[in-house]
């Protein structure tokens, strides 16, 4: 749609007066007369719209439709504006949003993978500890943290029965008798007065019942 008011360079408030002015100044600019070859052609085809220009701008009637066809298309033009920079807006939303969850899958691969890999140094270097701990007093204690460290929460424990009490009991008969045979064992006997009689764990609970 033409703009009118430009090609007359006048305000789209201006009085018919101002109109006319501007009219006749815009007429004598670009008269053919005025211009040669080229420049002749352009000034014909500019001279044309100002007269199409005054010809609607100068009646009342054809002015008032043509301002009303003029404001519905601005209204077009503005409501395109607004849907664009809504999809604009809601696509850089949705292009947010997948960045985000691409760094947090990212972020959480890669927290897996070093989780995973502290896990299994872990493990190897447990069992590595307890492999070169067996049989010995450190191989002991590191069985009582681990079943310390798994033990089940206070609420979860169950209560030992006769059955518990038993194990524990036959246990503790099994473990007097082996030490009652390496005692006796010559091999063993040796063993057996240095962990008694020079460990001071034991010589001071002898010294309880002493």
């Amino acid at each position: 749609m033409k703009d009118y008011y430009g090609i007359l360079e006048v305000n789209e408030k201006a009085s018919p007066e101002i109109i006319e002015k501007a009219y006749r100044t815009l007429v004598k600019k670009y008269h053919p007369d005025l211009y040669s070859s080229i420049e002749k052609i352009e000034a014909e085809k500019k001279l044309k719209d100002i007269n199409e220009a005054y010809n609607i701008l100068s009646d009342n009637f054809l002015r008032s439709q043509y301002d009303l066809e003029l404001q519905k298309e601005r209204n077009r033009i503005q409501m395109n504006n607004n849907a664009f920079d809504q999809n604009a807006f809601h696509q850089n939303t949705l292009n947010q949003n997948i960045q985000n969850n691409q760094q947090t899958v990212n972020q959480k691969r890669t927290e897996n993978i070093f989780g995973n890999k502290r896990k299994k140094q872990k493990t190897e270097y447990v069992k590595n500890k307890n492999k070169n701990n067996v049989g010995t007093i450190f191989g002991l204690v590191d069985l009582v943290k681990d079943l310390w460290a798994n033990k089940p929460p206070k609420g979860e424990r169950k209560k030992m029965d006769k059955t518990d009490w038993l194990a524990v009991g036959l246990t503790i008969v099994a473990l007097l008798i082996l030490g009652v045979i390496l005692w006796f064992i010559p091999f063993t006997n040796g063993w057996m007065r240095q962990l008694l009689f020079e460990n001071p764990i034991f010589n001071f609970i002898g010294g309880l019942f002493s």
